[in-house]
Order: structure tokens, then sequence, then C-alpha cells
């Protein structure tokens, strides 16, 4: 059994937290870091650690879902015409801060580059 993440507690309502959307595959919640306006975390449900853990057949499904959850959330959000960008950190260096696989739909804004190079 995978280790409870923080995004899990949320999802089985162990810690109070507002949830935006939630199927039996995926939850949305606003980001408590925002980069946009918009900031929303679609979640996989089942603790998946990264995306290099899409193996099997559920786990595919569960990403297609997730991605079809980034659609809807975007047209409820009114930046589905207006544009809007989905981020997945994968690992260390990707970025990725918690081991629980998630997608960051941004918009509601004029998005900045992606790459800030130092």
């Amino acid at each position: 059994m995978a280790k409870k993440t923080i995004f899990s507690k949320i999802i089985n309502k162990e810690i109070k937290s507002k949830i935006l959307y939630q199927s039996n595959n995926v939850t949305v919640l606003k980001d408590n870091n925002p980069q946009a306006l918009v900031h929303l975390l679609v979640i996989s449900n089942k603790i998946i650690p990264s995306l290099n853990n899409i193996k099997d057949d559920e786990n595919k499904n569960i990403l297609i879902e997730m991605f079809e959850t980034v659609i809807l959330m975007a047209k409820k959000t009114k930046i589905y015409k207006t544009g809007y960008r989905v981020v997945i950190n994968c690992n260390k260096n990707g970025g990725q801060e918690i081991p629980h696989l998630h997608i960051h739909l941004l918009g509601g804004e004029q998005l900045g580059p992606i790459l800030n190079k130092k």
C-alpha cells in the first residue's frame, strides 16, 4: 500500500479542504500557492506516485479521466476559450513536491514563459 499523502488525506476527508469537484477517480482543489488567477489541482484519487507510474490499464484510464476533468474545469472556470496551461511535474528535478500524481491547471490571465533561465 502506498504511503498516504496530503492529497490522499484531503480526498478521504481526513483533512478539511474545499473540494471543487470529485468523481470516483479524480478530485479537484484550488492550489494553496496559486501561480495564476485560476490555479487548480486535478488529483488522482488513487495514490500514483508520479507520471512514471502510469503503466497498467487502470492507471491509464485514470490519467484519461484526469485530462477530461481538466477540460471540464477549464470550461467551469471560463478559461476554456481564452487559453490555459496544463502542467505535470515529475520527480524532484521536474519540480514535483508531493509524490501523488496531479495536474496543474493555470489560466485566467496572460501567462508568462514557462522556463525562467538563471
